[in-house]
């Protein structure tokens, strides 16, 4: 299956130019688009398409926003590692399972 779409590329502010884009999608691509359409939730590819864009951009914008956090939370994490307060291995997996269980 070949997309084709117009795309603005900007070069500044106010200029931008006009490029086509033909996309090939690969058969697991494909076959992800079908399942999507047969689901009743799309009327063509384009819909398909167009959601997952929005989806990935709504997860690089959360990811953007969130980025410091995130950051912050691996350093923390690193740091009780290195003072020896992480969980045992061979208490990790209960561990995971009690955490899982819980109510968020």
């Amino acid at each position: 299956m070949f997309l084709s779409a117009y795309i603005c590329v900007h070069l500044r502010p106010g200029i931008c130019y006009i490029q086509r884009m033909i996309l090939q999608l690969s058969p697991e691509q494909e076959t992800r688009v079908a399942e999507a359409l047969r689901s009743g939730h799309y009327d063509s590819p384009d819909q398909v398409i167009d959601r997952a864009l929005d989806v990935l951009h709504e997860q690089d914008e959360w990811l953007t926003a969130n980025c410091g956090a995130i950051d912050a939370k691996i350093l923390r994490g690193i740091a009780e590692l290195d003072r020896g307060e992480g969980i045992p291995e061979d208490e990790l997996d209960a561990h995971l399972e009690k955490l899982k269980a819980m109510p968020e």
